[in-house]
C-alpha cells in the first residue's frame, strides 16, 4: 500500500515532503509492531534497547550516561528505565571499581534470558522486511546514513 493511501492524502507538496512524512509513518509503524511483540513481555520499546546495549556489552558492565549515549530514542531517560529494569531483576548495579561515586550496571542472567527468549520473535519481525532484497535494504540504510549526515 502506498502513503498516500495508507494516510489518505492524495497530493503531497514535494517529493521531500513525501519522503519525510512516509519515513515518520513507516518508522512510527516499525515501532508499534515490535511494542505489540514486547508488550506481552511487559517491556517498552525503550528498556528493550537498554536490555539489547548491556547484553551487546555483557559481561562488562556499563555507566548509566555510556547507556544513554548508546539509545536509539536519545529522549529516553536512561536513568529511569534502568530502574524499571532493576525492579523487574533484569539489571543489577554494582559498585564503579574505578570511581566509587559512579554506579556500573549489568544484566542478570534473568535479562540474558529473556532476551533468548524474545530474539527469534525480533527475528520473525525482521524477517517480513524481505519484500525487499538485501542489496535495497543496503541502498536505503546508506540513503539514511546520508540523510543524517547532512545535518
Amino acid at each position: 500500500m502506498s502513503i498516500e493511501n495508507d494516510i489518505k492524502q492524495k497530493k503531497f507538496r514535494s517529493a521531500y515532503q513525501r519522503l519525510t512524512i512516509n519515513l515518520v509513518y513507516t518508522a512510527n509503524w516499525m515501532i508499534y509492531q515490535q511494542l505489540e511483540l514486547l508488550r506481552g513481555y511487559d517491556l517498552t520499546t525503550q528498556q528493550y534497547n537498554v536490555l539489547r546495549i548491556l547484553r551487546g556489552h555483557h559481561p562488562t558492565p556499563m555507566k548509566v550516561n555510556a547507556i544513554a549515549d548508546r539509545m536509539l530514542d536519545k529522549t529516553s531517560n536512561a536513568s529511569r528505565l534502568v530502574d524499571k529494569l532493576l525492579a523487574k531483576e533484569l539489571l543489577v548495579r554494582k559498585s564503579c571499581e574505578a570511581d566509587r561515586r559512579a554506579v556500573d550496571v549489568l544484566i542478570t542472567e534473568k535479562g540474558l534470558e529473556l532476551l533468548k527468549e524474545i530474539d527469534p520473535l525480533i527475528l520473525d519481525l525482521e524477517n517480513e522486511m524481505d519484500v525487499i532484497t538485501p542489496e535495497e535494504a543496503e541502498t536505503v540504510s546508506k540513503v539514511l546514513d546520508k540523510l543524517r549526515r547532512s545535518n
